[in-house]
Parts: C-alpha cells; sequence; structure tokens
C-alpha cells in the first residue's frame, strides 16, 4: 500500500474514531435489534480493497435483502443485491453481470430477514474499545463462505464500517459517510434484470 493511501485510510479511521461517542460495549441482542430495525439507508462510502486502492460512491440499503453500491468515475462499476442474488457490474466488459447465490456471500447475514447474532456459532469474535463494538459474524452453517466484521458506535447504535472477507480470504473494507437510515427507496434500484435490460443484455 502507498504511503498517500495509508494515509488517506488512516485519516478516514481517525475521523470517523474523533465522531463516535463514547460508549459501552453493545450486545449482541441490541446489534441484531439495530440491524432488524433498519429498513433503509443511503449515503456514501469509501472502499478499500485488498491491494490497498480505494474507491467511492453511494450506497442505498432496503432491508431485507437488498443492496446497492454506485462506485463513482473512474470506476463506475455497479454492485446490487436482490431476488436472493448478488450481481456484479463491469462498465468495462460486454459481458452480463456476474451473479452469485446472496446467501452465499457474507452480506447476506445484514441483509437477511431475520438477523439473530445470538445464534450458535455465528458471532466468533466481540470486541469493544469503549468507543465502538466490532462484532465477527458467519453463516454457522456455511463457514466457508467467508465472514464480516462489522463496527458499531452507540448512542445511537450505527453502522460505521464493515470487512468482508470472502471464501479465498480476500478482503474488502466500506467505511460509511454520512448514513441515512429512514425514507423511501424504489425497489426498481435494486432490480437486477431491469438494469440488465437497460445495458442491453
Amino acid at each position: 500500500m502507498s504511503k498517500r493511501i495509508l494515509y488517506l485510510a488512516m485519516s478516514l479511521m481517525l475521523a470517523f474514531y474523533a465522531g463516535a461517542a463514547s460508549a459501552q460495549q453493545l450486545s449482541l441482542a441490541q446489534i441484531s435489534q439495530y440491524l432488524n430495525g433498519l429498513q433503509t439507508a443511503r449515503g456514501g462510502f469509501t472502499q478499500i480493497n485488498q491491494d490497498g486502492t480505494l474507491s467511492t460512491g453511494q450506497i442505498f440499503i432496503k432491508r431485507p435483502g437488498r443492496i446497492r453500491f454506485e462506485y463513482n468515475p473512474p470506476n463506475e462499476a455497479l454492485v446490487l443485491a436482490s431476488g436472493g442474488q448478488l450481481a456484479v457490474f463491469d462498465p468495462r466488459s460486454n459481458v452480463p453481470p456476474d451473479r452469485f447465490p446472496l446467501n452465499q456471500t457474507p452480506l447476506g447475514i445484514i441483509l437477511q430477514d431475520n438477523v439473530n447474532l445470538g445464534r450458535e456459532r455465528m458471532v466468533t469474535n466481540q470486541t469493544s474499545d469503549g468507543t465502538t463494538t466490532t462484532i465477527t459474524a458467519q453463516d454457522p452453517d456455511n463457514p466457508q463462505y467467508g465472514n464480516i466484521q462489522l463496527v458499531f458506535t452507540a448512542n445511537p447504535i450505527e453502522l460505521r464500517q464493515w470487512i468482508v472477507t470472502d471464501e479465498f480470504g480476500t478482503q474488502t473494507t466500506v467505511i460509511m459517510n454520512d448514513l441515512v437510515t429512514g425514507g423511501s427507496i424504489r425497489d426498481q434500484r435494486f432490480n437486477i434484470i431491469s438494469e440488465m435490460r437497460d445495458r442491453g443484455f
């Protein structure tokens, strides 16, 4: 990772921690309740990839089962989840998107209809530094799909960051910027088939 990228990543993290309120460790029940109450959300994000490169964009969440990542130039990729599928659109390709079952990706854990982090073998680690609570969760029946590390602040409880580790051990960090919860988001934003049709597939 270059010094510039490392400095930017550290600056983002310092800003995140400085803005977070001091809080005790959140319980798994509190976090589950927060995620289950998170029906819609939107905001910006910064993504740090395994190779140290950075991407930015906008994120839209509509639980259960729907998420949209719109990447800013020069990336301009699009990732959609809906209908039990996760689709990755590459603007540089003239072929249909890569598609995967959502429940075979770590993102499926937080997008499922009923999040129960107290389920046996779902949470493999939980820590707190007095400001944030971090948990690592996996599909207890299929740990080979990877895991997702979630970072929360309290007062009020907010999801600030996650790190997805996929089945190959590749890590991708997503840091939320100004995530706003609530409000209406059209289902059309998450429609994979409609997006494919608009792109001529």
